[in-house]
């Protein structure tokens, strides 16, 4: 079996317009988030074996946490550029292509993708994974390539604001 958790950037700035979209850090929310989900699932008892990141600064950063939090080295930590822009059918592709010696990883990365991903495992539709929300799915498949809609479900919802009222803001 092949466990995926799907992880969208925690919030970032919009502050400096001068800023490329690749190149724009967390903002305060996404500060405190970003480690405060990593602890919530490193709790769960997770083991992961690869930390497939987007290459924008704000979903690497968000990697970055998870990694701190379980105490891996940094070679766990896989930067994976396609990721960046995919579309659902593209990501699940980049997906169908892990190593097979991973059982257990956490992918991060952008809305709208990662939403329209989750869908094709969802029972009900998601409407909006928010930021730093982790989508965990479970997966009948004994190998990365044979991943897919067929055999593998949407699990659980994990998101700040389960934990954090908007008044926190």
């Amino acid at each position: 079996m092949k466990k995926l958790y799907v992880i969208r950037h925690a919030k970032s700035s919009w502050s400096d317009t001068g800023v490329k979209d690749l190149d724009r850090p967390l903002n305060k929310r996404g500060m405190r988030d970003a480690p405060f989900m990593a602890k919530l699932l490193y709790g769960k008892g997770i083991e992961a074996d690869a930390l497939v990141t987007s290459p924008a600064k704000r979903a690497s950063d968000t990697a970055q946490f998870f990694l701190k939090q379980w105490k891996a080295p940094s070679n766990l930590l896989i930067t994976e550029p396609r990721i960046y822009e995919a579309t659902p059918t593209r990501l699940l592709e980049i997906v169908r292509e892990f190593s097979e010696d991973w059982e257990t990883v956490l992918l991060f990365g952008h809305n709208p993708t990662l939403t329209s991903f989750i869908n094709l495992f969802a029972s009900e539709y998601l409407a909006n994974l928010p930021t730093c929300g982790i989508a965990e799915l479970d997966s009948a498949a004994d190998k990365w390539n044979a991943f897919g809609s067929n055999n593998t479900r949407l699990i659980d919802l994990y998101y700040p604001r389960q934990f954090f009222p908007k008044k926190d803001e």
